[in-house]
């Protein structure tokens, strides 16, 4: 039997729990070939299952022993890869380091790992598995025995590569390499310093290279890459992206610009990457051309630097059948035709890179891009995240007044802005010429005040704003008692909580007060507060009775709560009897519970046994009537204390 012999110097203690003396040696022994075993024999992957479990690997592990009593063994030996191979003699192999001794792929993976072999798709091939056990990486190896799995792998995709955004999801936008050459290009519409991903149809996930002064150099390894961003100007960008030379360049378009017998300037609509112009021909059959003088190309040479970004021009070239191709070239620009004199729209579709087209219709069309339920407020927290965020915002009152209010915990180091589009730095609303007043895209940032919890109130018709500190908060107008009850400021900013006794149904229903006066209040509905709204008309529909009123001001949120709430869905049992939890203080309950079985559709936490008053979401952020919490899943089997938060929102498993 192999062994590790182990000399232990003056800082073994970093090694093993104690050492008898300097330079003893200590073997260690026991090693052997593992049975692997696997769940599947013969796999059909399809693009439905990339994303299921669709084969495991287990096997045994060796029963180490060491030479000595009193230390005790690293948590890294043995050392054990799963090797993957095409064939069976493991000439070529790829790596996977388990956790544990078992191991499930994901159709996702095994497919990738088919067309990495050049497997043929929708052909049964072997593929082959095996387990690399060793003491260490100098040491010689035990092997498991080897599994066949017949995998029958499907086509993918590489024509396409998807856009995703900062945190990962798809915003919808594609790049297209035609030759599946990984050389992709498209139109993305953008904000200024959008941050994004790409993603490749195997899956393979492209972000920024990880390091200073390499703004537009590539990387696929995901524990060092940093996403993608945009140059300071938000709108059209041609894109293009290579994975073999790892570089991507964003050409700037600002405008395009109709020439011709019509001349005119086209806008822009961001979320649907298309271009339009209303036109008023003055003469039958009017030509026009569309082009670019003063686009601007960034790339790994000019990083995003605007001094320094390549001028570019763009013409575009349109077929008789309503098809468009660009060149680099204004004088490219081919002709449009319109018909008889009259008003038409011309619009230019760049969104799918497959079909870039245009079309031409009958009269002016005047588009009204609706007002943003939100106003962000880059800046007005700095002095507590530590940086310039869009996270804090404002919500709509009147799209007609394009009024927008909200309660805001204001810690601002340098002033802050208005935006109505999240991550769009260049189109803010700054201080006008003296406080209280706006100016779009001003010089000045709005001076804040003080740290703390403020009210701040925004009307953009009329380019105006203010402040109003938060000192407490009340509520009124249950049982038709209309007296202030002032309510607990508790620890997390902008929630309170008040004793709430209801005998009867209130004609108006209930509203909460700022600064214990009546000028600024709350009504709202389905958990949800809203500035100025009608009165909260749950006392009609929950029982009579003590309760508990939870309000969280800054998230527009509040919830009734009695002296117990039940976990349903854990162990897949649906009750109200199952897991109870009790009341420790105002919002937070606790108790126990045995998790033995599988919770295939998640839990919720119910109000009241009434099935529909429920919190779901996730253990981070709870929501009222949010789809369940899946994060049970993933706990083991075990008795654990639970602990439900409605002050901070959370619910927490701990393990007895």
């Amino acid at each position: 039997m192999k062994k590790l012999i182990i000399f232990l110097a003056v800082s073994c203690s970093a090694l093993f729990t104690a050492c008898e003396k300097d330079g003893d040696e200590i073997f260690v022994s026991g090693l052997t070939s593992s049975k692997l075993q696997t769940s599947e024999s013969d796999i059909v992957l399809s693009q439905e299952t990339k994303d299921a479990p669709m084969l495991a690997l287990t096997w045994n592990e060796s029963e180490l022993s060491i030479s000595s009593t009193v230390v005790s063994l690293p948590d890294n030996i043995p050392s054990a890869a799963i090797e993957i191979s095409a064939s069976e003699d493991f000439k070529t192999y790829q790596t996977i380091k388990p956790e544990s001794n078992i191991y499930s792929f994901t159709g996702g993976e095994l497919n990738t790992m088919a067309k990495n072999f050049a497997y043929t798709p929708d052909v049964s091939t072997p593929m082959y598995f095996r387990v690399n056990f060793a003491y260490s990486g100098n040491t010689d190896p035990y092997y498991s025995n080897v599994i066949a799995v017949n995998i029958t792998s499907y086509s993918i995709d590489m024509s396409k590569a998807f856009v995703l955004d900062k945190d990962k999801a798809d915003t919808g936008f594609v790049l297209y390499a035609p030759e599946s050459d990984g050389e992709y290009s498209g139109f993305i519409g953008t904000t200024a310093w959008s941050n994004w991903f790409l993603k490749e149809g195997d899956g393979s996930l492209w972000g920024n290279e990880g390091a200073d002064g390499k703004e537009f150099l590539m990387s696929s390894d995901e524990s060092s890459m940093w996403n993608f961003w945009y140059p300071g100007f938000g709108g059209c960008y041609y894109t293009t992206a290579s994975t073999s030379s790892k570089e991507w360049t964003a050409t700037y378009i600002p405008n395009l610009t109709v020439s011709g017998d019509v001349s005119a300037e086209m806008t822009f609509v961001k979320s649907e990457v298309k271009w339009y112009v209303s036109v008023s021909t003055a003469k039958d059959n009017a030509v026009v051309k569309v082009s670019c003088s003063d686009a601007k190309l960034y790339n790994f040479s000019t990083a995003t630097n605007d001094d320094a970004a390549i001028s570019k021009e763009i013409g575009f070239i349109a077929d008789a059948n309503g098809g468009l191709t660009f060149d680099m070239l204004t004088a490219s620009a081919g002709d449009i035709t319109f018909g008889t004199a009259g008003d038409y729209t011309l619009t230019f579709y760049l969104s799918d890179p497959l079909n870039l087209h245009y079309e031409i219709t009958a009269g002016a069309t005047e588009e009204v891009k609706p007002l943003s339920g939100y106003l962000y407020l880059p800046g007005v927290d700095d002095g507590i995240s530590g940086s310039w965020t869009f996270d804090n915002y404002l919500r709509l009152l009147s799209e007609e007044d394009s009024t927008f209010a909200g309660v805001i915990n204001v810690n601002s180091l340098w002033g802050y802005n208005m935006s109505l589009e999240k991550d769009n730095w260049n189109d803010v609303y700054k201080m006008g010429d003296t406080e209280g007043t706006l100016e779009f895209q001003g010089a000045n940032n709005i001076t804040a005040p003080d740290p703390g919890l403020y009210l701040i109130q925004t009307d953009l018709k009329n380019l105006t704003y203010s402040h109003t500190e938060v000192t407490s908060l009340s509520y009124a107008g249950f049982n038709d008692d209309w007296s202030l009850v002032q309510m607990t400021a508790e620890e997390v900013d902008g929630v309170y909580s008040g004793s709430v006794t209801i005998n009867a149904t209130s004609e108006y229903g209930a509203k909460l007060y700022l600064n214990g006066g009546w000028d600024y209040f709350y009504g709202g509905e389905s958990g949800n507060l809203s500035l100025g709204a009608n009165g909260i008309t749950d006392d009609a529909s929950i029982a009579t009775g003590i309760y508990d009123l939870i309000a969280n001001i800054i998230n527009q949120t509040y919830v009734f709560l009695g002296d117990e709430v039940y976990v349903t869905g854990l162990n897949d049992v649906w009750d109200f009897t199952s897991v109870v939890l009790t009341k420790a203080s105002a919002g937070v309950y606790t108790g126990t519970a045995i998790i033995s079985a599988d919770s295939p559709y998640g839990m919720a936490i119910h109000l009241d046994q009434s099935w529909n008053r429920y919190y779901g979401g996730s253990f981070d952020s709870m929501s009222y009537l949010g789809a369940n919490m899946t994060e049970v899943q993933s706990l083991a089997n075990g008795t654990y204390n639970i602990t439900v938060d409605f002050i901070h929102n959370t619910c927490s498993f701990e393990v007895q």
